[in-house]
């Protein structure tokens, strides 16, 4: 069971449970990751399973009829769907982390959303879109890019800007139903391509301000909907945990590449056409050394990811999450992806020309993996000076 998480009641599954079913959906996924790439999008038939399987109840608030456990379990469960799939693994995480997010909102929110218990919500942060004060609300107008499961998705969460009278813009959330939207079917891409990330359209849509929250007040946990719940897995800064929802899909990619580098190498001999063929994949010593290092790459990355969801939940339950946590999750979101890239590198590039076949799930891995370091939340130069700023005493400049 999760040290985050409440005893679960009688009707409350254990966390092993949910991990079980999560194990079962990823190996079905990774029979299907081909054809996941080819569609461009997860297959409704796999969201229904995973609804079945009750995995999108686990950050869900308890009155929603969520379980409410820990983004340490969530993680887990996100990482053993994308050791089959990547693209399934992210889509899952995103639609999934979203519960929790939109717990953050307004209660009034919370009840419109999940008057359909099995709700889900897509979402586009960037806020490029511009948001106006009407009565009650505002007219929203954006585009969305990078809306992944937006296809999957009842809701669509939209950044946008809301100008403020003598001050800078405000950048908000906009909670709008998809009916209200258009998708635009632009997702065309080298890696993470059955995620389905098309952009959102809104035009001149109302959004009531009860489906409006501020940046700002989710990073300093200061939304209604933090301020309202005692349970301090939704009092936890924004962009501390969220961003551990697209690191933990690389790390599920990564250890599902290392599997399969294992599998491999036991049972293939070496075809050199020009000597040395023959040989059994296993006793060569460069691979021996490739896989030790890949496996210390993987672990390093899952200790730093579980020590910082860890702290960040006791710093909420504390009631302080302090400037330095909320800047190390930051920088250490990135690092452990690039570690886990290095990682699946590392095996690629020892697996030979078999990798290059589209049916090799190591060249499925290799591509997943660099298409999410390519993340602005996850890129080491931005948020790695980010934080290199806050280590010599200046203003960071950046999102924490």
């Amino acid at each position: 069971m999760s040290m985050l998480a409440t005893q679960p009641s009688a009707e409350m599954p254990q966390a092993t449970d949910l991990l079980a079913r999560a194990r079962a959906i990823g190996r079905i996924a990774r029979e299907r990751a081909q054809q996941t790439e080819a569609d461009r999008r997860v297959a409704a038939d796999m969201i229904e399973r995973m609804r079945e399987a009750d995995l999108f109840r686990v950050m869900q608030p308890e009155p929603f009829g969520g379980f409410a456990y820990g983004f340490d379990v969530f993680s887990d469960i996100v990482a053993a769907i994308a050791s089959g799939c990547g693209s399934t693994g992210w889509v899952y995480s995103l639609l999934a982390s979203h519960q929790w997010l939109i717990a953050c909102f307004s209660r009034e929110a919370q009840e419109e959303v999940w008057r359909d218990r099995g709700a889900l919500a897509a979402g586009s942060y960037a806020p490029v879109g511009r948001a106006v004060p009407t009565d009650h609300g505002y007219r929203l107008s954006t585009a969305g890019i990078f809306c992944s499961g937006c296809d999957n998705a009842q809701w669509q969460l939209l950044g946008g800007v809301v100008a403020q009278p003598g001050g800078p813009p405000q950048p908000s959330f906009f909670l709008v139903p998809t009916a209200d939207c258009t998708i635009d079917d632009n997702w065309h891409t080298m890696g993470l391509a059955g995620t389905g990330s098309k952009t959102v359209v809104a035009k001149d849509v109302f959004v009531p301000a009860h489906r409006a929250v501020p940046f700002a007040e989710l990073l300093d946990a200061s939304a209604p909907g933090m301020c309202r719940n005692p349970n301090p897995l939704y009092r936890q800064s924004f962009l501390s945990v969220i961003s551990f929802a697209i690191v933990a899909p690389v790390l599920g990619v990564a250890e599902g590449a290392l599997a399969d580098f294992i599998t491999m190498a036991s049972a293939r001999t070496t075809r050199t056409a020009v000597g040395g063929g023959n040989l059994a994949m296993a006793e060569l010593a460069a691979v021996q050394t490739r896989a030790a290092q890949a496996s210390a790459l993987i672990d390093a990355a899952r200790l730093l990811m579980t020590r910082d969801l860890k702290e960040a939940h006791e710093a909420a339950a504390d009631g302080h999450v302090s400037m330095a946590l909320r800047l190390r999750n930051r920088r250490d979101q990135a690092f452990c992806v690039r570690l886990l890239v290095e990682a699946i590198d590392v095996l690629f590039l020892a697996c030979g020309g078999q990798g290059l076949f589209l049916d090799h799930p190591l060249q499925r891995a290799w591509r997943d993996a660099h298409a999410a370091g390519s993340h602005i939340s996850l890129n080491w130069d931005s948020t790695g000076s980010m934080y290199g700023q806050f280590l010599l005493g200046l203003e960071p400049k950046g999102k924490y």
